[in-house]
């Protein structure tokens, strides 16, 4: 049975770069993104590799969408091995010009999309009895201060405290199935190890 990797955010940039790699290594991928012509697009080409490959139009700051995103998952493969919550949007001005849009729309995507991939996923992870990887994508924004991007610096901000939490929710809890692992992108990647690596991977 094939590992299965979830990512949302997949059509562009880091998620279709998680996408294909993960892809490469031979798992069955579930690409998940709003842009339906992207997703569609890297679906075709990765099957046209070989790939397995599931795309799901998601739109990640909505709950019953996540939802949706799960079930057909776990209808389709029945598992889920490494679930990346990587959507993300950006806004960028004085923050006391960002309308109350602009604070939704962000923090909709960038945080409440973690927050459901959390809510939705995990209990399932959990309910596996498997190993199983969570990553959340952050930001080296979300680690300093400096002016602009103000919206942006709060959702990775959030991202980084509740992937803290979560990791140590779920060593609180004994999980030797799940882990959760925080990435903050700057060019390159850094990795904060809050839970060891399964082995697979």
């Amino acid at each position: 049975m094939k590992q299965v990797a979830v990512i949302t955010g997949a059509a562009s940039d880091i998620g279709r770069g998680l996408a294909e790699r993960f892809a490469a290594e031979d798992m069955a991928v579930v690409l998940a993104d709003i842009e339906a012509k992207p997703l569609f697009t890297l679906e075709t080409d990765l099957r046209a590799k070989g790939a397995t490959v599931l795309a799901v139009q998601t739109d990640v700051s909505n709950a019953d969408s996540v939802e949706n995103l799960a079930v057909q998952t776990y209808n389709t493969f029945g598992a889920v091995h490494i679930l990346c919550n990587n959507a993300g949007v950006v806004c960028s001005r004085p923050i006391w010009e960002h309308t109350l849009a602009d604070w939704e729309w962000v923090l909709g995507v960038n945080l409440w999309g973690v927050i459901h991939g959390i809510r939705t996923f995990v209990p399932r992870l959990l309910a596996q009895e498997t190993e199983c990887h969570i990553v959340n994508t952050a930001s080296i924004l979300g680690l300093i201060r400096g002016p602009g991007e103000g919206i942006y610096k709060v959702s990775k901000h959030g991202v980084i405290a509740l992937s803290e939490t979560l990791a140590d929710d779920l060593a609180h809890k004994n999980s030797k199935n799940s882990g959760a692992c925080v990435v903050s992108w700057v060019g390159t990647h850094r990795y904060f190890n809050l839970c060891p690596k399964p082995s697979r991977y």
